[in-house]
């Protein structure tokens, strides 16, 4: 009776821990407590109002239910940010990232008050942090290409005298003579890495098509195979280098479809690394773009 008594009270437990906590946020398994979430959503429609003292109300009341959501930090940081609280707005990035260092945005909400008390050089490590747990994360890349042209730009204004001219072409023969020689370095940068995605992109295709006629090739033979009559004493032959080996009928039929299923899934392989090098040339392309729209914008 002792022992199920004990079961009871585990289950109870159990059950009652599972009715206060909820997973909010599958990726990064943040849970959350109900009456917190609450001051949640009452902060949400008062960020929302660009009512940002209420909103902070609000988020440290969720803070002081539930300390180990991150969310509420990094909402937090943003009514700072709202307010032009800078220091505060990065104090509760920083919380919210050691409290879950996996959540990016709280990388986006520390590097951006970083940015904003031109803290440039801390802005920028902070998102490679960001970018080590998410290496293609958009948003973290836009920030950084913003931070280095805002950077760029402060030291333009620090410097007494202007850039000097360039007769520099940028990718497609444009001249980009009036940009600040860093920017100028990071397009030529970009640029490199462009053409060597490119190169690669194109081995990649080449593959493609080989592996293509591989399996296409191994079709037809074994589909010629298959019409000759059981039993046949015809010899055959199958190509091993620059040999031919005799070999048995049902030796040389395990061995297409065999072959057949290598091509296949290494064609499989290679599309998805074709579509992945597809989206990185034009993540790349887009990155020289704003990086001199910006930079000329100045």
């Amino acid at each position: 009776s002792t022992k199920r008594k004990w079961q009871n009270q585990a289950t109870t437990t159990t059950t009652t821990t599972l009715k206060q906590f909820r997973i909010i946020d599958s990726k990064t398994k943040i849970m959350s407590n109900p009456d917190a979430e609450a001051k949640k959503e009452l902060g949400n429609k008062a960020f929302a109002a660009k009512e940002y003292d209420e909103a902070i109300k609000h988020y440290t009341a969720a803070i002081s239910i539930d300390s180990k959501n991150c969310v509420y930090y990094s909402n937090r940081s943003a009514c700072y940010g709202g307010k032009k609280e800078w220091a505060s707005a990065a104090k509760d990035a920083k919380d919210c990232i050691k409290v879950n260092p996996s959540f990016i945005k709280g990388y986006y909400r520390l590097a951006n008050a970083q940015s904003e008390q031109n803290e440039f050089e801390a802005g920028l490590a902070t998102i490679k942090q960001g970018m080590a747990i998410e290496s293609d994360n958009p948003q973290l890349q836009k920030q950084m290409r913003q931070i280095k042209a805002k950077r760029s730009s402060m030291r333009r204004a620090e410097s007494s005298t202007s850039a000097p001219s360039s007769n520099t072409a940028m990718p497609g023969g444009m001249p980009y003579r009036n940009l600040d020689s860093s920017i100028s370095k990071e397009v030529m940068d970009l640029h490199q890495q462009l053409v060597a995605t490119t190169k690669e992109y194109r081995m990649v295709k080449a593959n493609i098509n080989k592996a293509q006629n591989g399996k296409r090739s191994n079709d037809l033979t074994k589909s010629e195979l298959e019409k000759l009559p059981q039993g046949t004493d015809a010899k055959m032959y199958r190509g091993v280098g620059k040999m031919f080996m005799l070999t048995s009928r049902p030796d040389i039929m395990s061995h297409l479809e065999e072959s057949i299923d290598k091509d296949g899934k290494e064609e499989k392989d290679l599309n998805a690394k074709c579509e992945y090098l597809e989206r990185r040339m034009k993540s790349q392309q887009q990155n020289i773009q704003e990086l001199t729209k910006t930079a000329s914008s100045e």
